[in-house]
């Protein structure tokens, strides 16, 4: 059974940021997984079908829906994982399958077959609904994240920042691989993740700054960057 948690998200001026930032340290704590820099960049490559249902779902609003990406980390091939992520409402779940680098390999030149062999039920859906819905790599999403976590609630606060778009095409671990800002540079997207309730002092330190949510999509940002329109929806 799938756990869902509670998704916010805000799009900030620096400014915001820079006045948000030493309050929520005050609050929660650095994500243990962060270097010396307090960041690290993540990099996905997301899948879509030929009709796009992924990026006009999204649009749409559509209540229950999904989607497939292949995540990895500062670059690096240590940690790959296959994830969907499922949405329902305001509410997401999230499903993970480990990736050898040998098996991201079979899975870009088309050959899902060993997914049907994993034990994870998402492994085989995606599997399924790659042959059966022409899933293909449609852009990668790269951007550079600071996270907080907090132990009651299980809040988790980052700020994704200088988000990009990079052709699909592209070697997924190759830093250097050409890249479009799709974010305006002076903006950054803060998403606010919680299971079960929102402890109140940071339910109001985000009352008290009067933030806007917004419907920020870095998957559909990133597709309208290479697409040539800049911060569609």
């Amino acid at each position: 059974m799938r756990t869902y948690r509670h998704e916010q998200k805000y799009l900030m001026t620096w400014a915001q940021y820079q006045a948000l930032r030493p309050a929520l340290g005050t609050l929660l704590r650095r994500d243990p997984h962060v270097g010396p820099t307090g960041e690290y960049s993540i990099r996905s490559l997301y899948f879509d079908d030929m009709c796009q249902s992924a990026y006009e779902e999204k649009l749409s609003g559509v209540f229950a829906r999904k989607k497939y990406r292949v995540r990895v980390y500062n670059c690096k091939d240590t940690a790959i994982h296959l994830e969907c992520k499922y949405k329902q409402g305001p509410y997401i779940c999230k499903e993970s399958q480990d990736l050898s680098r040998e098996e991201f390999g079979r899975l870009l030149a088309g050959d899902c077959r060993f997914l049907l062999k994993k034990e994870k039920p998402m492994a085989r859906e995606f599997a399924a609904d790659w042959y059966s819905k022409l899933l293909r790599p449609k852009v990668i999403v790269d951007y550079e994240r600071e996270p907080y976590v907090m132990k009651a609630g299980t809040v988790r606060v980052t700020f994704d920042k200088a988000v990009r778009a990079v052709f699909p095409g592209e070697d997924l671990f190759d830093p250097g691989a050409p890249s479009y800002l799709a974010v305006p540079p002076d903006r950054l997207i803060l998403e606010l993740k919680y299971t079960g309730y929102l402890p109140k002092q940071v339910r109001r330190l985000f009352r008290v700054r009067d933030l806007p949510q917004v419907s920020a999509s870095k998957y559909c940002l990133c597709v309208d960057r290479l697409q040539g329109r800049f911060q569609r929806g």
